[in-house]
């Protein structure tokens, strides 16, 4: 990476750096470009060379910090002897609920404005940083033991469940606390996996 490109890259993600910390400190109703550029030290001009508007920025994040999270569970993975697939789904998704345990601002932050729209432009991207979650689609459509039907309305279901289940768990033990619900959002999560799952595929749950 060149010196320019190197000092792009990082008024970039000084400027995510700073909206993120006013976005789960302040809210982003009452954060304003001014404010982001303020705490990043960049000029309101750079901004725009970036990002379109504050809201173009908060999506950028959730997809980053969305990146993040399956990355550090992927990495995690690596370091395991799983090769089930259905099992690699279930350890990605405790993976990442761990994490928001440990960092429950993130958890605030994604849950309240992650949206599939979001996650399907991960899918699709190929190029760039945050290809992570594209990582996982490819292996899930190119699995030699499952052939899944209409995988990504599978996905959506799965990180809708989880989202939203957790956060209540998490943050207010409603309705029950987090390790409690844990095995029952996993057999939920197996049952929509075996839903999906084609009836040609050489594996069954």
């Amino acid at each position: 990476m060149s010196k320019i490109e190197s000092n792009k890259k990082q008024k970039e993600e000084s400027l995510l750096d700073a909206a993120f910390t006013l976005f789960t400190s302040k809210g982003i109703n009452k954060t304003s470009i001014s404010d982001i550029v303020a705490k990043s030290g960049v000029a309101k001009g750079t901004f725009y060379l970036y990002f379109k508007d504050k809201y173009d920025i908060r999506n950028m994040l959730i997809a980053h910090k969305a990146s993040q999270l399956f990355q550090n569970a992927e990495n995690d993975l690596q370091k395991t002897n799983i090769t089930d697939l259905v099992e690699e789904i279930i350890f990605i998704a405790d993976n990442i609920i761990n994490q928001f345990c440990t960092n429950q601002s993130l958890l605030m932050f994604i849950s309240k404005n992650l949206s599939w729209g979001i996650f399907k432009s991960s899918i699709t991207n190929t190029s760039g940083d945050d290809i992570n979650f594209n990582n996982i689609y490819q292996r899930i459509l190119n699995h030699k033991d499952y052939t899944f039907k209409d995988p990504e309305v599978m996905l959506f279901m799965i990180i809708e469940l989880t989202s939203s289940t957790c956060y209540s768990s998490i943050l207010y033990d409603e309705p029950v606390s987090i390790d409690k619900l844990k095995p029952y959002l996993y057999e939920t999560i197996r049952n929509i996996i075996k839903q999906h799952i084609c009836s040609d595929s050489s594996s069954e749950l």
